[in-house]
């Protein structure tokens, strides 16, 4: 499943997230690495020095989605001022 104006696609399916419990707000690009961050945190009573590999992974992940996602957003805008200074120039000032 690919998710529009991404680059990553879903790995974790809709069944594999609700079966792990995820909650809807982290159900993203980086659910297939959220699922087993869950299980190791649960497994270590969230020892905060355990799974540390796996958050890592998530969080470089979460991470890489955040600046995708501001690249973009500046792409917008700089088009988006493109074109008003075309509309600028375009119109005669009477």
């Amino acid at each position: 499943m690919e998710v529009e104006g991404s680059s990553k696609k879903m790995i974790a399916t809709q069944e594999e997230m609700v079966e792990a419990k995820v909650p809807l707000p982290y159900r993203d690009q980086c659910a297939h690495l959220l699922i087993p961050l869950n299980k190791c945190r649960q497994a270590e009573f969230y020892l905060p020095w355990k799974c540390e590999i796996e958050r890592h992974a998530y969080e470089k992940c979460e991470y890489e989605l955040v600046m995708e996602r501001m690249l973009q957003m500046q792409k917008i805008r700089e088009q988006e001022a493109k074109l008003k200074q075309t509309q600028k120039q375009g119109i005669p000032l009477a």
